[in-house]
Formats: C-alpha cells, structure tokens, sequence
C-alpha cells in the first residue's frame, strides 16, 4: 500500500513538473545553461578562479608601487642633505659617484641679507578712532558732549583752544565734529570744520592745546537743465533734472521780472546753468546758479552771476541791469496790516485824529526787520511815539524809516547796509498796542505810501565793469545758452518730422 502512494505521490510530481515546464518553457530555453546539479561540471568555477588570481596580481603591483616610489623619492631627498662631519669622507665620494651618475649638479648656495639699522626702523604708529558725530535738529554743543560722556570743562577748553573761531557758536543740523577719547575718557582731540575748504584738528593731550588746519580740495561742478513747463514749474525742472532747491533759487533770481505765481503758462521754457559743491570728492551742498534763461509767455529774461567792485555777487541781466529792486517793497515777513498810510485816522492810544503817515505790518516780537534798499544809517535811538527809531539815507532824496523795535540789531550810525541785511527787530516800543513795524518810505523828508510810490530803478553797471561783464561773463554764458537752444530746437524739429511721417 505503501509502494502504491509513493508512485502516485512521483507521478503527480512529474505530472506539475513537465506542466511548468511547458507554461515557462521560454524561462527555461533561456537559462538552460544553469545548474543545481550536484554533478554539474566545475567548468564555471574555473573561470571565477582565474578572475581572482589576475585580482590578486593587480593589487600587489598596486601595493608594491606605493611603498617603493615614496622609499625611492626619499632616497632622493636625502642625497642632497649636507652629510654629518663623521661622515664627510664617505658623503663626498657618494656625491662623487652621484655626480658622474647624474648629470645635473645641484648645490646649496647661501645668501647674505641685508642688515638692518635699528635707527632707520620706524616705530608702528597706532591707529586712532574718532568718532564722528553729526548734529541733530534742537541739539546744543552741550548735548553733544555730555552723549559723548564729556564734561562742560572739556567743551570749554575746546572752546578756549580753538583760537575764537564761530564754529562752536553757532551749530546747524547737519554738522559733523569728530571726537577722540583715550581709554580713560579722557577727551585727547576734537576735530571740525572751519569752513568748506578747511578741516581743523585740535589736540588737547598734550602740554597745551595744539590748533592745526588742512585745507580741503573743494571743486564746483557745473550742470545743465533745460525744462518746458507742461503743468509746473516743479514738475518741469524734475524731469530736468533739478532738485527742489534750485528750482526756488531760480525763482529767486528772477522774482522781481516774474510772478511765479501767476504769470506761468503752459509752453514756458527755462534753460539754467547751475553748479554743485564737491569736498574731497564728495558731494558737500548745492551750488549758485551761474547763468539762466526764462521764456515767460514769449519774453526772454536772463540772468547772469557777477562779482562787481564792491566784491559782491549779484545777479544781471545781458544789459547789465541789476535783477533785484532798488527797494523791497515790503521789509518784514508780516501777518497782517494792521494799519494803512492815511491823511486822517483816530489815533488807537492818544484818541485824536491824526495822519497816518506810513505802513503798519503787525508781525510776532523778535521778527527781522530788513533794510529796504542800499544805503547808510542816518539814525539809531529813541525817538517819541515811534519807540526804537531807525532811519537810513539811501540817496541824496530818499530815505526810509522803521519804528517801533523791540530791540536793534549790531547796528550804528553811519553805517553802511546792504539791501535785505537785518536791523532791528519788531516790538511795540513807543505808543504801540501791539507789536508790529511802523514803515516809512520818504522822499525829500516828505513821507509817500510805501505801497503806490514809485521806485526808481536800481542803476545798471558802470561803463568799466559793464565792458568786463559782458567779456567775461555774458558772451562765453550765453554761446552755451544759445546752444543748449539750438540743440532742443532741433530735437523737437526732428520729433515733428517723425511724428509728420
């Protein structure tokens, strides 16, 4: 019974085997190389035998080769080492031997340095750090040197060092000063500007307080704008290339020809001449305007910058006429006029109609008054019912007064101003109710309407300076002018063909 299940149990066996055998055939054609059988032929391993004797051979030649080379290379090296004296007899045959061998002759030659003078070396200077400060808008020079951790002892002695100098008297936002403290906060040097062109160091560590200057390379360079105003005047000097300030300097220069304001059109051309400040190389402030052309509704205005024999610069026009009134017509930035040039009015203090026989511009105490034109102080002092009294005598029959000051400026008789240069400053002194400037305007001592006189024009150049203002300054000014014209011209010529096109 048992004979009978293992035959049948063979058979199945057989009958699975030959039926995958038949489903794979295509696995089996393509392995039939394979063997499981313990009779296989040992032929495979013979090969794999072989791979592994040719492996083994490459790795010795591989180790061999990283031992000899290195050995051999310090063979090398070690040749050319200057023998011990021991050994010196045998070291020069070797290099005998060595030498008829290899035919290049290396040798050690020593070289002689230079000796060095102990009295020409120079000591290493140490470095110093100073350390900039910049001036912020409210800030006082005690404020600066308390943040620094100094005393107010230290900023009088850099005052008392500093040789007088207006610097510390007078700081404005923007302003730099360099500090350097020793490590015992101790202030060692304080250095600042004097003015554009000079830098000034001031050493207080030593026996007493050394004041040294250096002058500064400072150079103005020129620029070129030219503008049409579309919608402003701002707007057009933008695109030109102007910045804000310029712009008002421009207006400024010709304030009294054109009214910025009201007289502008859409069309206006303006071609301006102007310069920028550079210190060492770097940008330091906005320059002057040198020369300017303003086309204000088809009327050309010119300026031109020129220093005249009193040494001031002024602006003129290609004529040589001055562009600044002989007289400002207003000398006082004021609120509100609080009182007209009349015949007749009922005076506020004394109740009694009485004329009127100037201006009164109602303005804050302590506001400037201005001078309103060239000329020389007549008189300073006290002066009934007007107060603080200032009269200045501008030419042989006009002359202009001012009352009622709080105070005077640095002012005396007999001395020469200049039109705009401050005088004094309002108040209600005298019979006042309130503070404001009383404003006379007088010709041949007869008091006129400071606000319908006529002002006379301010004198063109003398027949000298005039000559020289047009050689040296008109004709080279207005040649680039008329070119930066031309140029423009014909750029809009050739933007209306291609537009025609």
């Amino acid at each position: 019974m048992t004979d009978e299940n293992r035959g049948a149990h063979s058979a199945r066996k057989q009958a699975v085997r030959r039926k995958a055998q038949r489903r794979h055939s295509h696995f089996y054609d393509s392995r039939a190389h394979w063997s499981f059988s313990r009779n296989a032929s040992s032929e495979p391993l013979s090969w794999s035998r072989e791979r592994w004797i040719l492996a083994g051979t490459a790795f010795l030649l591989v180790i061999l080769s990283a031992l000899v080379i290195p050995a051999w290379a310090g063979a090398m090296k070690s040749s050319s080492v200057a023998p011990a004296p021991g050994i010196a007899a045998k070291t020069t045959v070797a290099t005998a031997v060595a030498a008829s061998i290899d035919p290049l002759d290396h040798a050690i030659v020593p070289l002689a340095l230079p000796k060095m003078d102990p009295a020409t070396i120079k000591p290493i200077v140490p470095v110093e750090e100073w350390q900039t400060v910049q001036v912020h808008p409210g800030e006082t020079l005690a404020d600066i040197f308390l943040a620094q951790g100094l005393s107010m002892t230290d900023l009088q002695h850099v005052i008392d060092g500093s040789g007088g100098t207006k610097v510390f008297h007078q700081i404005k936002p923007g302003q730099e000063f360099q500090f350097l403290v020793g490590g015992d906060h101790t202030l060692k040097g304080v250095r600042f500007d004097q003015d554009e062109a000079t830098i000034a160091t001031l050493r207080l560590d030593g026996a007493s307080p050394q004041l040294t200057t250096k002058t500064r390379d400072v150079q103005r360079r020129e620029h070129i704008s030219h503008g049409v105003i579309d919608s402003s005047l701002f707007g057009a000097a933008s695109k030109a290339g102007m910045s804000n300030a310029m712009v008002l300097k421009l207006a400024e220069v010709f304030k009294f020809d054109i009214d910025f304001v009201q007289d502008l059109r859409v069309g206006d051309d303006f071609t301006v001449i102007y310069d920028d400040v550079y210190s060492d190389g770097s940008y330091l402030r906005e320059g002057d305007i040198v020369a300017a052309e303003f086309v204000n509704q088809g009327k050309r205005y010119t300026a031109y910058r020129f220093k005249n024999a009193d040494g001031k610069w002024s602006y003129f026009s290609e004529e040589g006429r001055p562009l600044t009134g002989s007289f400002l017509r207003i000398p006082v930035d004021f609120t509100r006029i609080s009182s007209q040039f009349s015949a007749g009015r009922m005076h506020p203090i004394l109740g009694t109609m009485r004329a009127h026989k100037g201006v009164d511009y109602a303005a804050p105490t302590g506001t400037p008054i201005h001078a309103a034109g060239d000329g020389v102080v007549k008189f300073r002092g006290w002066m009934n019912g007007y107060g603080n009294f200032v009269v200045i005598q501008h030419n042989a029959t006009i002359s202009t007064a001012y009352g009622h000051m709080s105070r005077f400026a640095n002012l005396r008789v007999g001395q020469r101003v200049s039109q705009g240069n401050t005088i004094g400053f309002v108040g209600m002194t005298g019979l006042a109710t309130g503070p404001h400037l009383h404003y006379e305007f007088r010709v041949n001592n007869v008091q006129r309407d400071p606000q319908t006189v006529t002002l006379p024009k301010p004198e063109p150049l003398p027949a000298a300076q005039l000559a020289k203002f047009k050689k040296e300054v008109v004709a080279p000014q207005l040649a680039r002018l008329n070119q930066v014209d031309n140029n423009t011209k014909l750029a809009r010529a050739d933007t209306a063909s291609r537009s025609d096109d």
